[in-house]
């Protein structure tokens, strides 16, 4: 599978460092094309999200023109910088990402909607094939000090408060002199309210397959951090309110694909539906989850007798959760006034 290739490429980065559509399935198939939580794998993610330094794509990602970048100059006084984990898959990005950000600026019309992403190597991926520049984290609240910004609040499209979030809190928290105020918004998954609110989104957005016959998997990424606990969390909440069909795994910690094909073999069910428990559709989405290699989600629910259906969708399609990190910018705002 291309992961394997990615992480050799990782294990590379990290000691230099220290540190599309794939449908199956009929009824759900190609709906439309993470930003997941990054953990000390950050750059193993990356290197996925980045399609292989050495390798050409065999895949089409969409058009990057469509897509807007927020980077511009000269936008008064007050910023909300929404800072996400990044993809290359331009399409989610647009539909995920993208979707989030004007949500925002809908929500907040005094503030002007910046974008940064912390992963570099997608950042630099972007730019060398589509020649548009995203700004980094650094980038960006730099970009926010020369144009003289004197309220900034920043709104990560994190899933949870996990590595990368700590990392952007430490760099923000830098810049605590710099600006009049500052403030940084909570992640996706942070109040017991906040797991309420994304169950009813993920139950609802998948009710048309709730039939009593069919298994409902969501793969997460997974972390080494502590906060690898939310998948669990998210487990016990969806069991407890009786959707006892709704399965969630993650690609690289606990609950594993392993764990998720036992407890969905105990149910008897006829059909599989995979989704992912991201923000954006990108390259776990495409190939671990709905590739045809042999290791992916989806040949494995194959190979156990299910009939599967893939959704390729990011979380940032879902209006309802785009409203809570409208609710968390808000929170945010509502700290500075």
């Amino acid at each position: 599978m291309r992961k394997n290739t990615f992480r050799k490429t990782a294990m590379i980065l990290t000691l230099a460092l220290g540190m599309s559509l794939t449908g199956c399935g009929s009824k759900g198939e190609a709906t439309t094309s993470a930003n997941t939580e990054a953990s000390s794998q950050a750059v193993t993610q990356a290197a996925s999200e980045q399609g292989g330094e050495d390798e050409e794509e065999d895949y089409t990602t969409g058009d990057a023109s469509l897509d807007n970048v927020r980077n511009q100059d000269e936008i008064g006084d007050r910023e909300l910088l929404v800072i996400s984990f990044g993809t290359s898959f331009n399409d989610s990005r647009r539909l995920t990402i993208g979707a989030i950000e004007q949500s925002l600026e809908d929500s907040f019309k005094d503030y002007s909607v910046r974008r940064g992403f912390t992963a570099d190597i997608v950042i630099n991926h972007v730019e060398k094939r589509d020649k548009i520049h995203i700004d980094n984290v650094d980038e960006a609240l730099e970009r926010a000090v020369k144009n003289n910004v004197k309220t900034l609040v920043v709104q990560p499209t994190h899933l949870m408060n996990g590595i990368e979030y700590d990392e952007l809190t430490g760099k923000v928290a830098k810049y605590s002199d710099t600006f009049e105020k500052i403030a940084i918004g909570k992640p996706l998954l942070t109040s017991d309210d906040d797991f309420k609110r994304v169950e009813k989104a993920i139950t609802e957005w998948t009710k048309e397959y709730d039939d009593g016959q069919t298994a409902i998997v969501f793969m997460g990424h997974g972390t080494e951090h502590e906060s690898n606990g939310v998948y669990q969390k998210m487990q016990d909440l969806l069991t407890a309110d009786g959707y006892k069909n709704y399965f969630i795994g993650t690609v690289e910690a606990t609950p594993s694909l392993d764990d998720v094909r036992e407890a969905v073999k105990k149910g008897g069910y006829k059909r599989v539906v995979l989704e992912p428990l991201m923000v954006v559709a990108g390259d776990h989405a495409n190939n671990d989850m709905a590739g045809d290699e042999e290791d992916s989600w989806k040949t494995a629910f194959t190979k156990d007798g299910y009939e599967v259906v893939c959704l390729l969708r990011g979380l940032g399609e879902n209006e309802a959760i785009r409203q809570i990190y409208v609710d968390h910018a808000q929170a945010a705002i509502d700290s500075v006034k």
